[in-house]
């Protein structure tokens, strides 16, 4: 295995294994999309991303997209379903984003992981995931996290449980986000509600961060 496929790739087969054992029509953290919807983007990002593209510039809400929510129809039967798993698993054609293993992948895989396990009435537990793969996600996120808190109102600070810290964004008034590196990743990406983070800082500062964090416009 390349190293540069050390832990997208399992969590690629994990992720599979998710797919399959939900099934069709499960709920996602990603609003408007069921499993086939979440399902097809993965597919779709890394075999014909220029669909997405398409689909973006179209403007249409979640789980209305012309393209892939074609194939999100055709994924709605078992059948359809499993076949489109299978190519989430293969390698034929060009899928350039195999080429960035980790940098690429991981945070991907791992947070629409968790939009599955986590989903619906009865959300799974956090996995306890390997310290090198955590490791992984921190060293992904940690680069991330600048362009997600951007336009924050006040600086942040990410604290791993792995002992890291990162400043991703600086300001005179400093909130702290301090989780383990998938939770980080989680409530960076829009998933505040199902993501175990504490935030520390002053109270004025902490609500002004918590009410950007949950705008899902920012």
């Amino acid at each position: 295995m390349s190293p540069a496929l050390t832990w997208s790739e399992p969590e690629r087969h994990a992720l599979a294994a998710t797919f399959r054992e939900v099934g069709p029509g499960a709920p996602t953290l990603c609003e408007g999309w069921r499993s086939e919807d979440l399902l097809a983007h993965v597919v779709l990002r890394e075999t014909r991303p220029w669909v997405l593209a398409l689909d973006m510039r179209a403007g249409a809400a979640p789980g209305q997209e012309p393209r892939q929510s074609e194939v999100a129809r055709a994924a709605g039967t078992p059948g359809g379903y499993a076949a489109l798993v299978d190519e989430l698993l293969g390698s034929d054609g060009l899928r350039p984003t195999r080429l960035g293993g980790d940098a690429v992948n991981l945070v991907e895989f791992v947070v629409h992981h968790e939009d599955l396990r986590r989903a619906g009435d009865a959300p799974r537990p956090p996995r306890r995931l390997p310290d090198a793969m955590r490791e992984a996600v921190w060293a992904q996120l940690s680069r991330m996290a600048r362009l997600a808190v951007r336009a924050a109102p006040v600086g942040v600070v990410l604290v791993s449980t792995t002992g890291q810290r990162a400043v991703a964004r600086r300001a005179a008034d400093s909130v702290a986000v301090v989780g383990d590196p998938v939770e980080l990743a989680l409530y960076l990406m829009g998933r505040t509600e199902r993501a175990d983070v504490e935030l520390r800082g002053a109270p004025d500062a902490v609500a002004a961060f918590r009410s950007f964090m949950d705008d899902g416009d920012r």
